[in-house]
């Protein structure tokens, strides 16, 4: 946005963030690239400096941009990151209205497609780090550090398969549900049972990215989500899609 277009119905700092957006999306700014001072800011859109300060905590908060003091440091537009991302997709989905249905759909479409790909281009070191969680999952019982070991294996798969965004969004959709699935873990008749079905199906999951069969990989990922959520009473016994 320059200061020439149409800025009517807007505040002064959302002048400000439209700005710099639009140099993100048009490749003007890039990561690592220090933007103008807050001084040049406000004087190039007619703004007060008050309003590019705004702006600036909005984009800060976001994970856009970072802030250090010191010569040669100010702002500068951060590398992208997926806690950032994930953060804003978990706030979405909270104040959702998505079914449980949908939820789940979403994730199994994500981490099937993740699982597939981990398949086809895991590294010898990623499968030992696959593995590696999987070990440590095995020594721990509580639910809070199983729960927490259960995202990472997940996320770490969709990592090891060069799926960074399919990741952030795993991670986006498990932390939404984080409490709900304590909750109910917690409520279970037989924790250590479900436990330990867990992870005989991450066992499962890790042999076939082992074995490079995409296929299985993503049917038993599936497998996992369904059965899992089906004990936890997130989604009902019947529940199928074809």
């Amino acid at each position: 946005m320059t200061v020439e277009e149409d800025r009517s119905g807007l505040h002064a700092y959302q002048i400000v963030l439209r700005h710099i957006e639009a140099g993100i999306l048009s490749g003007e700014h890039r990561a690592g690239d220090q933007l103008p001072t807050e001084r040049d800011l406000a004087t190039q859109l007619s703004v007060s400096r008050s309003a590019v300060r705004e702006a600036m905590r909005v984009l800060q908060t976001q994970g856009l941009i970072t802030s250090s003091t010191g010569p040669g440091r100010g702002t500068r537009i951060a590398p992208a990151r997926g806690d950032a991302l994930a953060r804003l997709f978990q706030l979405h989905l909270s104040l959702s209205t998505a079914a449980d249905a949908d939820l789940t759909e979403t994730r199994i479409a994500l981490e099937r497609s993740s699982a597939a790909l981990a398949a086809q281009r895991a590294t010898p070191e990623a499968l030992l780090r696959l593995q590696a969680v999987v070990d440590q999952s095995e020594l721990v019982e509580a639910i809070d550090q199983f729960n927490a070991l259960d995202t990472d294996l997940h996320v770490l798969i969709a990592r090891v398969g060069s799926a960074d965004l399919t990741a952030d969004l795993t991670v986006g959709l498990r932390e939404a549900v984080r409490e709900r699935i304590r909750t109910l873990s917690q409520a279970l008749p037989d924790w250590p049972g479900h436990r330990a079905q867990l992870l005989a199906e991450h066992r499962q999951i890790i042999e076939a990215i082992t074995n490079r069969d995409a296929t299985a990989a993503a049917n038993l990922v599936e497998q996992h989500i369904r059965r899992a959520y089906r004990t936890l009473g997130i989604t009902p016994e019947d529940h199928r899609t074809h």
